[in-house]
């Protein structure tokens, strides 16, 4: 066969190929997802930060879901299928690690936060304090349930420190989450609510009245780990590092969230006594 004819040939070839869907430029990386949990109360704050590491990263196509804590680590515990677990309580982490569902040397603590008393802005309630509760009555109060929510856990260990329990305890009005306590509040269904400071930081329809003294409750400390589901292990570690960064810290900063040391033994669970 001629040069010419080989030529032909393979021109012919190419052809065919590139008929029959054959592509002969090189295939594109397709973006591999991170499945993140995450809890109700970071949803602001995470609208604004996933597009910053998505640009940074753009092999990562970051799918989030919402939900309450302590039912997005029954989840995981189950088998659910995620890469980073966000919840809004580091002991929800540290039960996942007990049972060995953490991958070792994620875990981190990243940000915090405080509990607060809120009243909503269109009908205040006549307090203007959490002692204040002591002596004014109080037809509805707005609090986590306890066996669904962290911030319910939380609430319930301050209630209890500050002896109002017994007296509100009738009251109570239970949101499944954190955003739903608000909400409570937000729309006059309750007269005040015990919810997290980032929550009602934003929010127009509700005033913060009073913050619980920090030796009421377990610290509220916002962690990250990579779980035993994960699939994208590498994009899990750069989005936890991507958390610790000064930019990101910042714009938590901005939604309310306070600065804590990412060491994770300064965010152990401590004992609350009344």
């Amino acid at each position: 066969m001629t040069g010419r004819h080989r030529f032909f040939v393979i021109a012919f070839l190419l052809s065919v190929l590139i008929g029959m869907g054959w592509d002969t430029a090189p295939a594109q990386a397709q973006p591999e997802t991170l499945t993140i949990a995450a809890a109700n109360s970071l949803k602001d704050a995470l609208r604004k930060i996933l597009p910053l590491f998505e640009a940074q990263h753009r092999e990562v196509n970051v799918r989030v879901i919402y939900g309450p804590s302590q039912t997005l680590r029954s989840q995981i515990e189950q088998g659910a299928p995620v890469d980073i677990f966000l919840p809004s309580l580091f002991e929800e982490i540290d039960q996942l690690e007990k049972k060995g569902l953490v991958i070792q040397g994620t875990k981190r603590a990243y940000a915090g936060t405080s509990l607060v008393l809120i009243t909503g802005t269109a009908l205040p309630a006549p307090v203007g304090s959490i002692h204040d509760l002591e002596t004014v009555a109080i037809r509805r109060i707005a609090v986590g349930d306890p066996k669904t929510s962290s911030v319910g856990k939380v609430a319930a260990q301050f209630l209890k420190y500050s002896k109002l329990e017994p007296k509100l305890k009738s009251q109570y009005v239970f949101g499944e989450h954190s955003r739903a306590v608000l909400d409570l509040v937000a729309k006059g269904e309750a007269e005040v609510g015990v919810v997290y400071r980032t929550d009602a930081f934003s929010n127009d329809k509700v005033r913060i009245l009073d913050t619980a003294p920090g030796e009421s409750h377990t610290p509220v400390r916002y962690g990250v780990a990579a779980v035993w589901t994960a699939k994208n292990v590498s994009g899990s570690g750069d989005f936890i590092e991507f958390l610790l960064t000064p930019q990101t810290q910042a714009l938590f900063q901005e939604y309310g969230f306070d600065r804590v040391s990412p060491e994770v033994g300064l965010v152990q669970q401590q004992e609350v006594k009344p």
